[in-house]
């Protein structure tokens, strides 16, 4: 008899969760996913953007030039929008300003979080990208030492032997895929030895992150939304495994570091805490970069002239990553909404408004960047970009995904200078982390 009742018990969890699921998705992502379709129909810029995107669609370009001629700042049917990298600038560095997630603020906000998976989400507080001080500060102090420009000095070599060594497993293959095989494998290597994460687990870690990545967006269908909910609470229960094996044996990584922090007046964090800085800090630590090299691969390729110049000042190396970062951002943009009625170029607007900053925009302002469309290694101002944005969210890892970004694409070139990329590449249909999902070549 207890049996029964156990199993039924069973079956009326899954049916409420699956219910509860459902619905989460509807306000999430199901409503805001009609509007933006109906939005694009009717000429919207940034429903007609996001659409883009999701589809992997490389028509991107015209539409940033189409936000460009309405001017620094002008308001879509979803929020403010901007490519204008002055206007972005200061938006980024306001204190008029907070991170705001579309559809995840205001009463959909609050219906979305009541009715949310019990799981940790990096659009969700306690989530480093989405609070701010006095949490921010105290989240982001814990974390800053291994991302300063000494600690990631220490990890040059460590970073270069990785990349021979994924090199060297390549060596007898003629055709690959870049990303499965080199792009994905040498931030993740490097960031689960930041965070000591064991050599058998690191391809979990990839899948989850792999899965996960959709998880910034917004208007998912129901499928993506199942993908990324299981991969997230998957990633949760693996995490906190990891965070008590660290406990048992703490070794000389981060992680092992914050865990030995009690939550306190010393300015530790929560358990809760522990688990969502951890979690970011480890997928943001190579999703992004996968989108760096294999954007830096791309253009690389079809710049032959540029490479040639690669290969007679091997110096240039550094500010050849910042003209890829430049000129296709591994993050398109980010969202903030004003916490004051303010105004921004000009234009007022009332708090709680949002703001998408269009970074990708900002980084081909012709202001500022001269023949902005022009990929050129030796550009003087690349560095003024703003793929890693500003202000107190200035992404923590900047530093550590720039060393990986040079290393990573100077090695596979000097490796394999005749490298060829074969037809079938596709992008990732992400619609704020962009990227190659697969981009097959031929090695030699």
């Amino acid at each position: 008899m207890s049996n029964v009742v156990s199993k039924t018990t069973t079956k009326l969890t899954a049916v409420v969760e699956n219910l509860r699921g459902r619905a989460h998705w509807s306000v999430v992502h199901g409503l805001p996913r009609v509007m933006i379709t109906r939005m694009a129909d009717k000429g919207d810029l940034q429903a007609k953007l996001v659409l883009s995107t999701s589809r992997g669609d490389d028509d991107l370009w015209d539409l940033v030039e189409e936000m460009r001629a309405q001017g620094p700042l002008f308001k879509s049917g979803m929020a403010f929008l901007t490519a204008d990298h002055a206007t972005v600038r200061e938006v980024l560095t306001s204190n008029d300003f907070r991170t705001g997630i579309p559809g995840r603020t205001g009463v959909v906000g609050t219906i979305g979080q009541a009715l949310a998976p019990h799981a940790l989400h990096p659009v969700e507080p306690p989530s480093l990208l989405v609070t701010e001080p006095p949490d921010h500060t105290r989240y982001r102090k814990q974390v800053m030492r291994v991302f300063t420009m000494r600690a990631v000095q220490r990890l040059e070599a460590r970073t270069q032997q990785i990349a021979n060594d994924l090199l060297d497993q390549l060596e007898a293959a003629n055709e690959v895929d870049l990303v499965e095989r080199y792009c994905a494998l040498l931030p993740v290597t490097v960031i689960a030895e930041i965070l000591g994460v064991p050599e058998n687990e690191r391809s979990r870690v990839l899948e989850f992150g792999t899965a996960a990545a959709p998880s910034l967006d917004m208007g998912l269908d129901y499928r993506t939304y199942r993908e990324v909910t299981d991969a997230l609470i998957s990633f949760d229960g693996w995490l906190g495994e990891h965070l008590e094996s660290l406990r048992r044996n703490p070794g000389d990584n981060l992680l092992s570091q914050l865990v030995a922090l009690d939550d306190g007046e010393d300015g530790g964090l929560s358990e809760m805490e522990l688990r969502s800085t951890a979690g970011l800090v480890l997928a943001a630590g190579f999703e992004t970069t996968v989108n760096l090299l294999s954007n830096g691969i791309r253009l690389l390729h079809d710049h032959p002239e540029q490479l040639a110049r690669l290969k007679a000042d091997p110096e240039l190396w550094g500010n050849a990553v910042e003209e890829v970062l430049r000129l296709d951002p591994p993050v398109l943009l980010t969202g903030r909404m004003a916490q004051a009625d303010t105004t921004i170029a000009g234009v007022p607007m009332r708090s709680g408004a949002l703001v998408t900053t269009l970074l990708a925009g900002a980084n081909r302002d012709p202001k500022v960047f001269t023949d902005p469309d022009v990929f050129d290694v030796t550009r003087e101002n690349a560095r003024d970009h703003l793929s890693f944005s500003l202000g107190r969210h200035h992404c923590l890892g900047a530093t550590l995904a720039r060393m990986e970004g040079e290393i990573g694409l100077r090695t596979l070139f000097e490796r394999h200078p005749e490298l060829e990329l074969l037809p079938g590449a596709t992008r990732r249909t992400t619609r704020i982390l962009r990227g190659f999902e697969t981009l097959p070549a031929r090695l030699s």
